[in-house]
């Protein structure tokens, strides 16, 4: 403990939780896909919102940066310090606690470094359900959630993160705790501030707690893995099933079939549920949390798109390992890339009557930048957002073609603000995204965002390098 913070950090949370010995700190400095490996003072794991008040205060006091982590398992780099050493990571993974159920308000109190997993799992105990959904819940924290305001694979009936949130508990720039933990659906008085800390990454506040919204738990599911042609298809049976079946309508995921081909060569305990190939394949889930059976909804779904040409085959799923294996497919195709060779990620979203139109143009685009590459366009089909990852050609080198990401970004941008859409629908901006802003956003908007910043961390104490 060499630096003259540390003795401090310590007298707050105690020696052994701080972490300042390489192969201790590695994991909390690397993200998820290793393009961002940082450096820190500490990484620091405080165990209440009064821990985390006295660290911030602390470090703003020493004008030390802050680096707020959940369960680091962002994509855009917003979750590790910079190279420079100069900053103490605040790791919120000692705040475990679900601090309230309650059924009256249909509400969870928890910290913020509860896992997704366990919040899901803590509602369903009390026959509710907290319906945010992500590929990574098992290790992803509440914190984190509402910090990159998440999406997932429930956003068409539940909204984003933004949408499930009540309340908050967050610790400010000079060690001050707002403590807005409130449970009203109603509250009319003045700003709603807690929305400032939605999906500001860390760069505003540190989210300690939140009331979250929890929704009646399904009593009925019907899941279909449905083969199709095109993802004008897919929008025309996404149309109809949200006609026909309405607010029971919770899923519907687009996949194209060499995804479906990534994940068969490289994942495990997986099978192709058609028995043909198709070019395309939607994931289609019903639910409801009224008794009765929605299988005769999906079928007048299946069946009018059959008779409308829209549809080639589909598998409903009988049992509950069937579908497990249904969801299996869908969240496997972003890991299974990797061992593909190189892959170049694009997280956007377009107005969903334009997803069809979009994949065509950003696949051409990509093709003309890199011929030979293989987009994976896969995602989000009911709220308009893309997953347009791009592996690089069959035996090309990897680096190489990873040397081209600011190329391939530019021209599947182009196509992306030619459609009105974002080049961040669920990820985020963090520091891989953040030179992009001055190209997307009015300098109205950049002017706002940094008057808000200044305003709650007039010290550029949160995050430094993310956003803006």
């Amino acid at each position: 403990m060499s630096d003259p913070l540390l003795p401090r950090l310590a007298e707050i949370v105690g020696d052994k939780n701080i972490l300042t010995e390489a192969g201790a700190a590695e994991s909390y400095l690397t993200e998820e896909r290793g393009l961002y490996r940082g450096k820190a003072v500490a990484v620091v794991r405080p165990a209440s919102v009064e821990e985390v008040a006295s660290v911030v205060a602390l470090c703003a006091e020493a004008k030390v940066p802050v680096v707020p982590q959940g369960g680091n398992t962002g994509l855009v780099g917003g979750g590790v310090p910079d190279e420079t050493g100069r900053a103490v990571v605040v790791s919120l993974n000692r705040m475990t606690s679900v601090r309230e159920v309650d059924i009256d308000t249909g509400t969870m109190t928890v910290d913020a470094g509860v896992t997704l997993q366990a919040a899901q799992e803590k509602a369903a105990e009390h026959d509710r359900l907290f319906p945010l959904s992500l590929a990574s819940e098992g290790s992803c924290t509440v914190g984190g959630n509402i910090a990159t305001n998440a999406g997932g694979t429930a956003v068409v009936a539940y909204g984003n993160m933004r949408d499930l949130v009540l309340g908050l508990e967050v610790v400010l720039a000079d060690g001050r705790i707002w403590n807005g933990l409130r449970k009203l659906k109603k509250d009319n008085t003045g700003y709603d501030m807690k929305q400032l800390f939605i999906g500001a990454e860390g760069t505003l506040g540190i989210i300690t707690g939140a009331v979250l919204k929890l929704a009646p738990a399904n009593r009925s599911v019907e899941t279909a893995f449905i083969g199709l042609n095109s993802p004008e298809q897919a929008l025309a049976l996404f149309r109809r099933a949200q006609a026909t079946a309405g607010s029971a309508l919770i899923a519907c995921e687009l996949m194209p079939r060499i995804g479906i081909d990534f994940v068969l060569a490289h994942g495990s305990g997986v099978r192709d549920p058609l028995s043909g190939s198709h070019a395309w394949y939607v994931l289609l889930e019903l639910a409801s949390p009224a008794e009765q059976s929605l299988r005769e909804t999906m079928e007048a779904i299946l069946e009018g798109a059959i008779e409308a040409g829209d549809i080639e085959d589909a598998a409903l799923s009988e049992t509950l390992d069937q579908r497990a294996v249904f969801w299996k497919l869908r969240h496997l195709l972003s890991e299974v890339q990797k061992h593909e060779g190189g892959s170049i990620k694009h997280d956007v979203s377009v107005p969903i009557g334009q997803m069809p139109a979009f994949v065509g143009d950003a696949t051409a685009a990509a093709e003309g930048v890199v011929p030979g590459c293989r987009p994976v366009p896969f995602g989000h089909m009911g709220d308009g957002n893309i997953h347009f990852n791009v592996s690089q050609p069959v035996g090309d080198d990897k680096q190489a073609y990873l040397a081209r990401w600011g190329e391939m970004n530019e021209a599947v941008h182009a196509v992306v603000t030619r459609y009105s859409g974002s080049i961040s629908a669920e990820h985020g901006i963090g520091r891989l995204k953040r030179g992009l802003l001055a190209e997307i956003k009015a300098p109205v908007e950049l002017d706002m965002m940094r008057r808000v910043k200044s305003a709650l961390d007039p010290n550029g104490v949160f995050n430094p390098g993310v956003v803006i």
